[in-house]
């Protein structure tokens, strides 16, 4: 057997491709704070969807020695969205499995806006004004 390159062999006359799958991952897991209450709608179909922001602290300190904050938004559909609209509220701490998404649409200027958001697949609900809340039932 002769290499011919990194992903084929001859052998004898032939040529055999070796493919090499490429395995591709999209998951994120945040934990972090709602900075305002959920926004429950529903869409023309009765599908229910929030949309929240979490304010998530990063794991270092900046140059100055403070903690940076990113604000994430998220999309949450179904009951993931009632869920959270029920049970949770500005400063509630909640994990946030999902997916990043990106799309795009055009402004009411004709502009070309992109928004990249996180879908989320499920929503762990962590303490905070989230335990306090569930105690009062």
């Amino acid at each position: 057997m002769r290499w011919v390159g990194s992903d084929s062999f001859l052998i004898g006359s032939r040529v055999n491709i070796l493919v090499i799958r490429e395995v591709m991952i999209n998951q994120v897991i945040l934990v972090g704070r709602l900075t305002k209450d959920p926004e429950l709608r529903y869409t023309a179909d009765g599908t229910a969807v929030a949309n929240v922001t979490l304010a998530v602290n990063r794991n270092f300190r900046n140059a100055n020695g403070m903690v940076d904050t990113d604000f994430v938004n998220c999309t949450l559909w179904r009951r993931v969205a009632e869920n959270t609209a029920n049970y949770c509220r500005k400063g509630s701490i909640i994990g946030v499995t999902g997916r990043i998404q990106t799309r795009n649409y055009e402004n009411q200027e004709g502009k070309r806006v992109y928004v990249t958001e996180v879908v989320a697949e499920s929503v762990r609900f962590m303490g905070g004004k989230t335990a306090e809340l569930l105690e009062s039932y």
